[in-house]
């Protein structure tokens, strides 16, 4: 490989060279040998050479597979391989579980829909966790109420932890947001916040509506 030659130069010039003009050897001799790798490359034919950097079909067969094609039901969920990830991951499914554990499988993707639009939005956090951490420890200043109402956060309920934590996985990995139409805003429909009268309503899932603030116009 010509990259031995060029680390070989290296070595060469480096003991052979040494003091002030050692750069400037260093440089010229790289110089040279970067020419003759770009000549080499000219004589190869551009076919060959997008052989040669194309993605593997193996490689790109993996990426298609790893964004899951989502079906809403806990059948399809129970399938799943047991969900793990780093902190975002963490994050996510500690979120889902505290906020919509008691819902459908499509109310859990919808939410989790809504944390990760807030994440691609530059109203917002760019994070995961700074999207749910947001504003916590400040008086009525948080954005989800499980991270100040006051309780700790400990998981009871390790089966519905488990179907929350691949909800999660499967976003971050990349599933589809086509049940609420971008929204970055959602409540219970136990509640009527003052704001749901001056956003877009864009989806009512389960318990939850869910809201867009790029609109004063509510849709029905």
């Amino acid at each position: 490989m010509r990259l031995g030659v060029v680390k070989a130069a290296v070595i060469m010039v480096s003991v052979c060279v040494p003091g002030a003009g050692f750069a400037d050897v260093l440089n010229a001799r790289l110089t040279d040998l970067l020419g003759q790798e770009k000549e080499a490359l000219s004589a190869v034919s551009s076919k060959h050479l997008g052989s040669l950097t194309r993605l593997p079909e193996k490689a790109k067969e993996a990426a298609i597979e790893k964004t899951p094609e989502v079906e809403y039901t806990r059948d399809w969920l129970a399938e799943l391989p047991k969900a793990k990830g780093g902190e975002e991951f963490l994050c996510l499914a500690e979120a889902l579980y505290f906020e919509a554990r008691g819902e459908t499988v499509k109310g859990q993707f919808a939410v989790a829909e809504v944390i990760l639009n807030r994440v691609d939005s530059k109203k917002f956090p760019d994070t995961v966790c700074g999207v749910i951490n947001q504003g916590t420890g400040r008086k009525y200043a948080c954005q989800f109420t499980y991270t100040c109402d006051g309780y700790a956060e400990v998981i009871r309920e390790p089966k519905a932890y488990e179907r929350v934590a691949k909800v999660a996985r499967a976003m971050l990995d990349g599933a589809g947001r086509p049940l609420t139409n971008g929204a970055t805003f959602y409540h219970t429909k136990a509640v009527r916040p003052r704001w749901s009268t001056k956003f877009t309503h864009t989806a009512t899932i389960g318990v939850h509506k869910f809201y867009n603030p790029s609109s004063r116009l509510t849709q029905r």
